[in-house]
């Protein structure tokens, strides 16, 4: 198994789309079946973007400074991917906005992940180096088991929701 950090990051974008589409094609009746596939997205999802934000994003930004706006917009791509899941995460299979805020939640992530895939991971590839991209790797296989496995409220999100209730 590659420990490279862009192979393993591909890999979890494989099983996430792998997911959307059979969310996709369960079908309008499927509640039940729609509902599993959706837990799994969201800790996919969980898993994929703790790891970017703890170890790939930070690395990157140190790294390779002239990539810094696309770490930003990664950081704030993560964040709507973020504030979905936690929405998700409380609603039930068939409340009546449970798909389509799924399908904003598969739009906004596939054009995240277009972008990452076609666009930032050459450039970073190019300015880590292989070494590098498999020492960040490592760090990612290290810290999945203990990677947090269900969507939690961003923590903008919680400082808005906390003075409000406050």
């Amino acid at each position: 198994m590659s420990t490279d950090a862009i192979v393993l990051l591909k890999e979890d974008h494989k099983r996430i789309r792998r997911l959307f589409k059979e969310f996709q094609q369960a079908g309008e009746n499927a509640i039940a079946k729609k509902g599993k596939i959706v837990e799994q997205i969201l800790e996919e999802l969980t898993v994929h973007t703790y790891l970017e934000n703890e170890v790939m994003y930070p690395s990157v930004r140190k790294a390779l400074p002239d990539l810094e706006d696309d770490v930003l917009e990664s950081y704030e791509e993560h964040h709507v991917a973020d504030v979905l899941c936690m929405e998700l995460s409380t609603m039930k299979p068939d409340d009546e906005r449970f798909d389509a805020k799924t399908t904003v939640l598969i739009e906004s992530v596939t054009h995240h992940i277009e972008e990452e895939e076609q666009d930032w991971f050459p450039k970073v590839r190019q300015g880590l180096g292989r070494k590098e991209l498999q020492s960040l790797g490592q760090t990612m296989v290290d810290m999945r088991e203990k990677a947090p496995r269900k969507p939690s409220q961003p923590s903008a999100m919680k400082k808005v929701i906390d003075a409000v209730t406050a």
